[in-house]
């Protein structure tokens, strides 16, 4: 492995750790505003970011690379109003994604195949992270951010499936 792609893992793990710290106080803010399946998507959000940096960990000590864990800062604990909480999801999905294709593009020009395998299952990760917040996100933007609308997507949620979305095959992480 590159000097220069362990660095970009190791710096990414930031992004996974940040996720996951963000979506947990998303899901704290969405339950004390009567949202309870917006809470729970949340809390979910939050433990498969976790879930995605620990992979990363794994490929970094299955390899015999040095990891460095990251100092994540205190996450906002609110936002305006859902549609805001959902922007914010759906910009860091896409910051998420653009550094997966930076490491990814690493990996392949430096023919690291085993840090290609890991990365290709982020990428396909990250298109199913933006679709599900980009399909919640235009649900609120449709039914509006208050009201019978929201509280429609939130019983949706609540059921464990993304408003606009396939559900996910059995065992699917």
């Amino acid at each position: 492995m590159t000097k220069d792609l362990l660095k970009g893992l190791n710096e990414h793990l930031k992004l996974e750790f940040r996720a996951s710290h963000e979506y947990l106080a998303m899901s704290i803010w969405l339950s004390e505003h009567d949202l309870p399946g917006f809470a729970t998507w949340m809390r979910k959000q939050s433990s498969d970011e976790l879930l995605h940096a620990q992979r990363i960990i794994d490929h970094l000590v299955e390899r015999d690379q040095k990891v460095a864990l990251p100092a994540i800062a205190a996450p906002p604990m609110t936002w305006k109003s859902a549609e805001a909480l959902c922007a914010h999801v759906l910009k860091n999905e896409q910051d998420v994604t653009a550094s997966i294709n930076e490491l990814y593009a690493m990996a392949e020009k430096a023919k690291d195949r085993p840090g290609v395998v890991m990365l290709q299952w982020f990428v396909t990760e990250q298109m199913e992270e933006e679709a599900a917040a980009r399909a919640v996100l235009g649900r609120i933007r449709l039914a509006g951010n208050t009201g019978v609308g929201l509280l429609m997507i939130d019983q949706e949620l609540s059921g464990g499936a993304v408003p606009g979305m396939p559900a996910a095959p059995a065992g699917a992480a």
